[in-house]
């Protein structure tokens, strides 16, 4: 596997995955993303198949620079997996970069500031309130300035010291709705990323019986490796299916916290919600890149240069090279690795189907 399947940018992804779309006989619908700073933004889905009792679901670009990686994957998929394309038993559905917004200015969050996987709420759930430890670390998180010289490592390592990392880890990303310049933010309402896939979602999976959905993600876990993540818990029967089909090394459940945690409105707690009557399976892959101090240090380097340094300095720039660097590096080895390991797993899923 080579690394031809890295785009440099949104729009060269998104017109590579129309493309090899129209090439694999697939169904395309085009979503335009409303932003008073970018144009020519859209949530594209495309679909493989017709009616079946089985169906595929690879979703991309939830965290913006994340979707490089993803729609890596997702063109690979369309243009080497010729066997699964054509496959009249199983629907493929495919939706490319949920977050165009941060795919194209090389954020993590959207138009609104919004983590989108904070932002899928159920109805029992409300936009409101931050974990207690978000409260205490905004002022590390969140500086009201553009990023610079600091001893950002050792300030992190000092609170990881001080709260303990699994405490951190929950405090800061389970989600916050409080801080809506800050980082992990979830939103005041659904975004229009998650409006269009909450309105439209059954109908791009049709009567579907059994549902396997793969989440691709990056940035947590040690370099060039994976992990499928579950919010189930490890003696569920759930968790077992993915534990027989991948392997028991690269499941984890999110209530054992080792390599990520238990958010709120999270995309695929949603997702299970809404198909509960059917026999739907969901895993966040998450593939590793850097160490999480650095991983986060990107993050909140970005955010800060987007709130307050001048849009297109070298300050900004920095800042988006360096999270696109933690999210999608630019080692050709990893990138071979991560992408044959993916896609291997979308085929143990189709076969498992």
């Amino acid at each position: 596997m080579n690394t031809e399947y890295f785009s440099t940018g949104y729009e060269q992804a998104r017109c590579r995955f129309l493309t090899a779309a129209r090439a694999a006989g697939a169904r395309i619908e085009c979503f335009p993303i409303d932003s008073t700073h970018e144009n020519s933004l859209s949530l594209d889905v495309a679909v493989i198949g017709g009616e079946s009792n089985r169906a595929l679901i690879v979703t991309s670009g939830v965290h913006g620079v994340e979707g490089f990686f993803g729609s890596a994957v997702q063109l690979a998929i369309l243009d080497k997996q010729a066997g699964m394309a054509n496959d009249a038993d199983i629907k493929v559905v495919l939706i490319h970069a949920v977050n165009p917004y941060g795919f194209a200015r090389l954020r993590r969050f959207n138009e609104d500031n919004v983590d989108l996987n904070r932002n899928f709420m159920l109805n029992s759930e409300n936009y409101s309130g931050a974990p207690d430890g978000y409260h205490q670390l905004n002022r590390f998180l969140n500086p009201s300035s553009p990023p610079g010289f600091e001893l950002f490592r050792l300030k992190a390592l000092w609170n990881i010291w001080r709260y303990g990392m699994g405490a951190l880890k929950e405090s800061v990303a389970a989600g916050q709705y409080e801080y809506p310049e800050g980082i992990f933010y979830g939103g005041a309402k659904p975004c229009q990323s998650t409006a269009l896939i909450q309105n439209n979602i059954e109908a791009w999976v049709g009567q579907t019986e059994k549902i396997l959905h793969l989440d691709i993600h990056t940035g947590l876990g040690p370099y060039s490796t994976f992990k499928l993540l579950l919010s189930d818990s490890a003696d569920s029967k759930n968790y077992r299916w993915f534990v027989d089909t991948f392997g028991e090394s690269v499941v984890e459940s999110l209530v054992s916290g080792a390599t990520a945690y238990p958010v709120h409105g999270h995309f695929g707690s949603w997702m299970r919600n809404r198909f509960k009557q059917r026999d739907f399976r969901f895993a966040g892959v998450e593939f590793g890149t850097y160490d999480v101090i650095r991983v986060l240090g990107a993050i909140r380097a970005e955010n800060r240069a987007y709130h307050y340094a001048q849009p297109g300095s070298g300050i900004a720039d920095k800042a988006g090279q360096e999270l696109l660097e933690c999210f999608c590096p630019s080692d050709s080895k990893w990138r071979n690795s991560v992408l044959a390991a993916a896609l291997d797993l979308v085929e143990h899923g189709r076969i498992a189907l």
